[in-house]
């Protein structure tokens, strides 16, 4: 077990991923802190390319030397549990880890699917290991095999265009809508490339998959959309490290948290990102929200360090940037509340845009290890707060 060393603080972050890196770097602005990430893999995921590593089109990795300061002690492990009480992370080799401060950045991965034989026949793509093996069994299909993509969010939309733009036969069963964050508008454009591209489309409220076969899936309609191959982008989860370390979660398995994402049981437990639900009100699961609440989470905690108050969060959002192949994409804009409005960028500048966007999100993590602090947070959404208030009485007050 680390030892917590006198006169200095010890802080954990769970979780190397957007949120994670970007907290654990600007935490590195205080020399009297020292800064540990556990993360179960030696490399940064680029969450947003998983989908051309699929395609093959990108290796969805950065080496952790290029985006994350040097005085970060790296422990490539998994996080099995948290005692708060003995201020403690046990690990997955048997070892524990001692903190003053915990920052809980891990992530989300793939949804439990709910659909009978989805768990055995299809392929999940939220995680690096997920993707790799889709990628595996994609190249192991005939050329000619029909592919078949359920989920019409982002995810589902960019992995059906990848592997239709490279040349396979592509249907993408959206369970209700095609990208149900689209303006009208934008989901017109997404339409039209993808119907370019080839990818057949189905849409409404019958195309939600009921099962799933080796070779089929079955529609709420009845209908079967024949595959060689199913791939599964349909809904994001969280770990359980959470709950089965006794902290209080949403009904999802998010932290539960105040404003500041100081979680509602513990002063010295701070979320960020997708396992985060501050007031019980998550925000949306995604790079997006992630480069926020890291930098946010980190904050916390140098203010309570200084004996401060944290500050409550804000995060705003300026839309959805959406690939659609290499050769075109979409920038949805949007309120800072999360809500699109009727204008976009798409085809040709909406590639650039999107791969802009990915590129950039890298560099800010590499911006924040060289010089903690640099990462500005946006003006907040002003409109949150009053949701908040609004349902205040249903939301989890604090207990410590």
């Amino acid at each position: 077990m680390t030892k917590r060393n006198s006169g200095r603080t010890e802080v954990i972050v769970i979780g190397g991923g957007y949120a994670g890196v970007l907290a654990a770097n600007r935490l590195t602005g205080r020399d009297d802190v020292d800064v540990t990430l556990v993360n179960p893999r030696p490399t940064f995921v680029e969450r947003l390319r998983l989908h051309q590593l699929v395609a093959g089109s990108d290796d969805a990795v950065v080496d952790y030397k290029d985006v994350l300061s040097e005085r970060v002690n790296l422990v490539v492990d998994t996080a099995t549990g948290i005692d708060r009480h003995a201020r403690t992370v046990s690990l997955a080799d048997g070892g524990t880890l001692g903190y003053d401060h915990l920052i809980y950045a891990v992530g989300s991965r793939s949804g439990a699917p709910q659909v009978p034989g989805a768990d055995r026949f299809a392929h999940p793509i939220a995680t690096l290991e997920e993707a790799e093996r889709l990628r595996q069994a994609v190249a192991a299909a005939p050329v000619d095999a029909a592919l078949t993509v359920v989920g019409g969010g982002a995810t589902g939309i960019e992995t059906a265009a990848e592997l239709a733009e490279a040349g396979r036969t592509v249907t993408l069963v959206c369970g209700g809508p095609l990208g149900p964050y689209f303006h009208p508008n934008g989901r017109r454009s997404v339409a039209k490339r993808l119907a370019a591209l080839g990818v057949t489309v189905l849409e409404g409220p019958d195309t939600r998959a009921a099962s799933v076969t080796a070779d089929a899936v079955r529609l709420a309609d009845g209908r079967e959309v024949p595959g060689r191959l199913t791939i599964w982008a349909a809904g994001f989860g969280v770990p359980d490290l959470a709950a089965r370390s006794g902290l209080s979660t949403d009904e999802s398995g998010r932290l539960l948290t105040d404003e500041t994402l100081t979680s509602i049981d513990d002063d010295r437990i701070v979320a960020a990102g997708d396992a985060a639900a501050p007031s019980g009100l998550a925000y949306r699961m995604g790079c997006q929200s992630a480069v926020q609440l890291g930098p946010h989470a980190a904050d916390a905690v140098l203010r309570r360090i200084e004996g401060g108050r944290p500050e409550p969060v804000g995060v705003a959002f300026a839309g959805l940037c959406v690939s659609l192949g290499r050769g075109a994409g979409i920038f949805q804009f949007a309120r800072k509340d999360d809500t699109a409005i009727r204008f976009h960028v798409g085809g040709r500048p909406g590639a650039r845009l999107k791969e802009f966007v990915v590129s950039h999100t890298v560099r800010q993590l590499a911006d924040e290890a060289r010089k903690p602090g640099t990462r500005v947070l946006k003006s907040k959404d002003d409109t949150r707060q009053q949701r908040v208030r609004a349902e205040y009485p249903n939301r989890p007050a604090r207990v410590s």
